[in-house]
């Protein structure tokens, strides 16, 4: 210590939020809620209904054995496959932090993809007609919200919503 006394400066008061921001925020927030709304439709629709399987639906436990046999298959079954898993939760990872500037973050939007993704997978393989419980839906589910927030979710949060 060289015996110096540091200042250090007072904060500097935050300028107040303008009316027509935070009524555009609201906006935006309720906006983001009907598409939260209508996105949990539309994944309840192509997950948690009935198909004909035929007895063919098998569950998965084993990480990486549906991507293997994914990547067996025609390039357009795999990318089907593969790519709808991606994009199925993806909407969450761009709504979700404009919803509530708590779900800003990768690991929090990791953990509510993965916890959404098992919630579904869990009631497929226990109560669906021909569906089954996959793990490796999940780790795609959950890889899906993050590149959506890394994309496109945060800096449109932060727009939206503003920095916090």
């Amino acid at each position: 210590m060289s015996g110096t006394i540091e200042l250090q400066q007072p904060a500097k008061p935050r300028e107040p939020v303008r009316w027509y921001v935070r009524a555009l925020r609201v906006v935006a927030v309720l906006i983001a809620l009907a598409g939260l709304a209508a996105f949990s439709y539309a994944a309840y629709r192509l997950t948690l209904t009935p198909v004909a399987d035929h007895g063919q639906a098998g569950g998965n436990t084993d990480p990486g054995h549906s991507l293997r046999f994914y990547w067996d298959r025609p390039f357009k079954d795999a990318a089907l496959q593969i790519g709808g898993n991606l994009l199925l939760l993806a909407p969450l990872g761009v709504l979700a932090p404009v919803a509530s500037v708590r779900l800003r973050g990768p690991l929090r939007l990791v953990f509510l993809g993965a916890l959404v993704s098992f919630v579904i997978e869990c009631t497929q393989g226990l109560a669906v007609t021909g569906r089954a419980f996959d793990v490796d839906d999940i780790i795609l589910n959950t890889a899906g919200v993050l590149l959506a927030y890394l994309v496109l979710g945060r800096r449109l949060s932060r727009t939206l919503r503003g920095r916090r």
